[in-house]
């Protein structure tokens, strides 16, 4: 199987890795210093409106698009991008790629009317307003979405909305205009894949109401931050259903294949600058009488980060490979095996790096514990390991089964 990106990706590459050295890796200590101060930490930095607009000049925006909607990279070209954007955690939103708008864009791309397209995804595309995605549920294992409470009701040509959800990312920013809600609107159907409905909530809408920020290991993630919200009889018009009622499961599923090749490859560019810090700090610090370079563990612990950092890179090119040739549903196993793996070796590989930093790994002078907090969050988001593990399980063992039928 040939991973070898075309010349125009290597060409698009080489661009990418250009800015981030230009504009990106530049602007991260003023990007930490800004929201340790700034009283308004979820309204989008100046800072962040230039880089953007730079990147948009030089044509290095919307990458995630594929050509049947309008963009020119398949999910095998935009993984290495993907890649190179993932070395700093906040990147990708200066080149308008970053979750949950991607991914809300895609969904608008596949499942959305005419009219919805018009009125969110044309501002989600020209990054005039930024979206959330309200799925997860306090009071409920979200990993099964069949377990959502959220309730979708119909009343005349209106949908009412009732209920609680936390961890909906972008929801805090003040640019969020809208949200993707995922709840029930049929819920006595004996199929429980098609109790749920997505539909298209304004974040101005009367009864939204953001409770408060939940953060990550103390960590904020300004300026996108996740929302705890109450839907509180939230009335929207009919039309802003997607797909159609009982669709909400057939439309997670179909937005989730490609984005999480986006995340795989963002926490694969995390772990090589993790690995590439150890690789300069190594030959500079000496202990006992020696560099660390020269240390046996620390030889152990580079050969099985570079080892498991090319594991995870190769896995998840094979997915984005499959997914292009025959799309997500026959790419399924492979997804879920991405899943199970990238986020994980990101974490340890970060680990790693903080160990080798000694106490300043730990600290805001280095990204390692940003990077390791991102990670650790991929964990659970867009479902947990052991949800992953399961499916992937069940799915080998019909597979098997069926073969020797």
């Amino acid at each position: 199987m040939d991973f070898e990106p075309s010349a125009k990706v290597v060409e698009m590459q080489a661009r990418l890795e250009a800015f981030m050295a230009a504009h990106i890796l530049p602007a991260e200590t003023g990007f930490r210093s800004h929201f340790e101060t700034t009283p308004t930490p979820f309204r989008t930095p100046d800072f962040f409106e230039d880089l953007k607009a730079k990147a948009r000049a030089e044509g290095l925006w919307n990458l995630f698009l594929p050509p049947a909607h309008g963009g020119s990279l398949s999910n095998l070209d935009y993984a290495p991008l993907a890649e190179i954007m993932g070395r700093v955690w906040w990147a990708p939103e200066i080149f308008n790629c970053n979750a949950p708008d991607t991914g809300n864009m895609e969904t608008l791309l596949l499942y959305g009317s005419e009219a919805q397209k018009a009125r969110w995804l044309e501002p989600l595309l020209a990054g005039d307003i930024r979206s959330g995605f309200a799925m997860t549920e306090p009071d409920v294992a979200s990993s099964d979405a069949t377990n959502i409470e959220c309730e979708i009701r119909r009343e005349g040509g209106d949908y009412v909305v009732n209920g609680r959800k936390w961890y909906t990312t972008g929801g805090m920013r003040e640019s969020c205009a809208v949200f993707i809600v995922m709840g029930k609107s049929d819920p006595d159907n004996p199929n429980r894949h098609e109790q749920q409905s997505m539909i298209l909530v304004p974040r101005d809408a009367p009864g939204v109401n953001i409770l408060r920020h939940v953060t990550t290991f103390g960590y904020s993630d300004a300026p996108f931050g996740e929302a705890e919200i109450v839907f509180d009889n939230v009335r929207v018009p009919a039309e802003n259903l997607l797909l159609g009622e009982g669709r909400g499961f057939e439309i997670a599923q179909g937005r989730l294949g490609p984005g999480r090749i986006h995340h795989c490859m963002r926490l694969v560019g995390a772990a090589s600058r993790a690995l590439e810090l150890v690789l300069t700090r190594v030959e500079a610090r000496r202990t006992f009488g020696k560099k660390l370079s020269e240390h046996q563990s620390v030889r152990e612990d580079i050969a099985l980060s570079w080892c498991e950092i090319e594991q995870a890179r190769l896995l998840t090119l094979k997915a984005a490979a499959k997914i292009d040739r025959e799309g997500a549903k026959a790419a399924r196993d492979l997804i879920a095996a991405i899943k199970i793996v990238a986020p994980k070796m990101a974490q340890t590989v970060i680990d790693r790096a903080i160990q080798i930093h000694g106490g300043a790994g730990l600290t805001q002078d280095l990204p390692l514990a940003e990077l390791f907090n991102y990670a650790r969050q991929i964990r659970l988001a867009d479902g947990p390991d052991q949800v992953h593990m399961m499916a992937l399980g069940r799915q080998l063992v019909r597979a098997h089964h069926a073969a020797k039928a």
